[in-house]
């Protein structure tokens, strides 16, 4: 399908589902309050509809982003090596462990510049640690310690402002590793005041060509991870969904382009200094300090930019209460911004913009309205709880060619990212967590206190009992309502219930999800595992053998090599080479397996000779061997789905997280079987990861 016909096949069915559901609502506002049913009953029916008219406004303002998209691109501009100006890196720490900055600063000094001296490292530190300094010391790195800052992520960065005089600044999250190419994709955009695209070839705009309005402010990246994030990782989805986070990042913030309201999300993004000092620096009164510094560099006239091309990996929250406690943050900070700035009602910004702002802080009230939706049919079919008065007929006129529509629609807008289905079970599994926060926040009762995401890794379970409790009720009454409600009925009677039934249904699937992820999993190593087809070769003292990795680990390899490791061998040197990087590794061999014939993919198509696989621990050989290592491992794309698997059904997804379930819970009686029957020295042969190996 060509672009035009894409774009007026669009254009048609967002027309004809804001038709549908325009009249769907002024149906719903004039036609069904039930006005004898007294006031409690009114009350509900009020929210019901405010919470239909909420959803449906936000969601008609991202179908207009959409259609507006490519009016707000920007093409990067082509400029001579000597125009690249000096830039600062600050990567942001508070408490984060040194294992985990090391990567980051390691691969802060490969990204690629015309002129390296003009790229500045720092280690921007709120916390003063000696072995932080130190740190920074053995890269070759700069590091600013903030003694007694009081004002958090935003105090921290300030304070490094403060210190340092490059024209750009790019600000990375502890955890968030760059591609060596972050700098050459974004850096010269801060050149489109300067240059001009004529024909494919840019040039520099004459004085009359120059508009002194067009300012760039800030270029934000997407945010993306290495590891699987907890929808993935506890619903057994590895393979079936994106990053919960990837609509935002991939979609909705691109989108905003359009309206020049791109958030800066406080990590992969690089910000011009000037524009950083008109507006006064990080904003210190909020806890989202990089939403709102989005917002008051708009308010200033600059232009904020969203790109679509990830270029860093960082690590995705690996529990379910640290991942409660971001959302919560996300939610009142932004409308702590909100407030704060008075974006939505501020004349420095245009309409649309506005617009956009607002729907940003209903957004945070989505998961209210997702109680109300799962609340109305439960108490109608419990409790007699009249809150919509229509008869099925009017339903089916008004309701279900819009709902149909409304789940088509959104089918186009997420570009196979998010389903309205998907979009339900998030805001179900978030809204118990989020609904008081928000409501509290809008109120002004604040929270003052920036609370760091917790970003560790660990072997644990990710499950939160606590959290789980909301869920668990809502699926008791649910189930007390199917009952109740079917009960005595027959025939036509259940065909007139259809509707209510299918609500009461529709939202026990998402709660149950929702108890699923709140379950956790148990993680089975501490390391990340990442898929890498990458050209290897194993020596010893008397003998080679090449080969090709499969996937790669902080402390271990998985290896295909053509025949299987000579007899009593207790260590190898393992060397990886790919285009721009090579390590050699001390490899001891976890086990050696002849390759299934089921897995002849994993080999080149006219390899048909017996090959074996091999999983082994690592160990870079020196410090330069390290660095390049860590290179090879997170310097790529990673094969984490970015799209839905349309195949998979929802009855998929129960049969397989009940039988992993069962399967996990199998192997955890079987394990604890065995350290019985072993006795201390199985124990202590776990502790040392002897059977917790990575690619074993």
């Amino acid at each position: 399908m060509t672009d035009r016909k894409k774009d007026r096949k669009e254009k048609l069915l967002f027309g004809i589902t804001v038709v549908l559901m325009l009249l769907y609502l002024g149906w719903r506002i004039l036609c069904t309050l039930p006005l004898d049913q007294g006031l409690p009953q009114m009350i509900f029916a009020v929210l019901l509809i405010v919470a239909e008219c909420v959803t449906v406004s936000t969601t008609f303002e991202l179908y207009y982003r959409k259609l507006k998209s490519d009016s707000g691109r920007l093409k990067l501009p082509q400029i001579p090596p000597e125009e690249y100006p000096d830039i600062d890196v600050f990567i942001a720490t508070h408490n984060e462990p040194c294992e985990l900055l090391y990567k980051t600063a390691s691969a802060c000094t490969f990204m690629e510049y015309p002129d390296k001296s003009r790229v500045h490292i720092y280690f921007c530190d709120d916390t003063c640690r000696p072995e932080v300094a130190q740190l920074a010391q053995e890269l070759g790195i700069g590091y600013l310690g903030a003694e007694n800052n009081e004002y958090a992520k935003s105090g921290n960065l300030n304070h490094a402002l403060s210190c340092t005089h490059s024209p750009l600044i790019a600000t990375f999250d502890a955890d968030m590793i760059p591609r060596r190419s972050f700098l050459m994709d974004t850096v010269p955009y801060f050149a489109l005041p300067d240059y001009i695209d004529e024909d494919g070839v840019w040039r520099r705009r004459t004085d009359e060509e120059k508009n002194e309005k067009f300012r760039i402010g800030l270029i934000q990246t997407p945010q993306s991870f290495y590891n699987l994030d907890l929808f993935q990782f506890n619903l057994y989805a590895e393979d079936l969904i994106p990053n919960e986070q990837d609509f935002f990042s991939m979609e909705v913030n691109q989108m905003r382009n359009s309206s020049n309201a791109c958030a800066y999300t406080g990590s992969n993004t690089v910000i011009s200094r000037a524009a950083m000092e008109e507006i006064g620096g990080f904003p210190y009164h909020t806890i989202t300090e990089d939403f709102e510094t989005s917002c008051r560099l708009q308010m200033a006239g600059y232009i904020t930019y969203a790109t679509d091309k990830v270029e860093a990996h960082g690590l995705s929250t690996t529990d379910v209460r640290s991942m409660m406690k971001q959302r919560v943050r996300w939610a009142r900070g932004v409308i702590q911004s909100l407030q704060n700035t008075h974006a939505v009602f501020s004349h420095k910004l245009p309409l649309s913009a506005r617009i956009t702002y607002l729907n940003s802080f209903l957004y945070w009230w989505s998961f209210f309205n997702r109680m109300i939706f799962i609340l109305a049919p439960i108490m109608f079919a419990l409790f007699d709880f009249q809150v919509v008065n229509c008869t099925l007929p009017q339903l089916l006129i008004f309701w279900l060619p819009s709902y149909f529509f409304y789940s088509q629609s959104m089918k186009l807008l997420s570009s196979n990212i998010r389903s309205q289905k998907w979009s339900q079970i998030i805001d179900t599994t978030f809204a118990p967590s989020l609904i008081l926060p928000v409501l509290l926040e809008t109120l002004h009762i604040r929270e003052t206190k920036f609370k760091v995401t917790n970003k560790k890794k660990t072997s644990g379970n990710s499950r939160s009992v606590l959290n789980l409790l909301p869920h668990l009720i809502l699926i008791v009454l649910s189930v007390a309502a199917i009952l109740r409600f079917i009960h005595g009925k027959y025939g036509m009677a259940l065909v007139y219930s259809s509707v209510i039934l299918y609500w009461l249904g529709h939202n026990l699937i998402s709660l149950l999800y929702a108890v699923a992820f709140m379950l956790g999993r148990e993680m089975p190593r501490k390391n990340e595992r990442i898929e890498a087809r990458e050209s290897a070769r194993l020596e010893w003292e008397d003998g080679a053998l090449d080969g090709h990795t499969e996937n790669l680990s902080d402390g271990g390899a998985l290896m295909v090599t053509p025949g299987g490791l000579p007899e009593g061998m207790k260590e190898f040197t393992l060397t990886i080479s790919t285009s721009f990087y090579c390590a050699k590794l001390r490899a001891t061999p976890v086990s050696d397996n002849r390759l299934p014939r089921g897995s002849r993919h994993l080999l080149p198509e006219e390899d048909d000779d017996e090959h074996h696989i091999c999983a082994f621990q690592v160990e870079p050989l020196d410090e330069e061997n390290k660095r390049q290592y860590i290179q090879i491992i997170y310097d790529r794309a990673t094969t984490i789905p970015r799209e839905l698997d349309n195949w998979n059904t929802t009855f998929d997804d129960m049969v397989r997280i009940v039988s992993f379930r069962f399967r996990d819970l199998l192997a955890r009686f079987r394990r604890r079987g065995g350290q019985h029957q072993a006795g201390p020295e199985y124990k202590k042969r776990e502790r040392r990861g002897e059977h917790a190996v990575d690619h074993s």
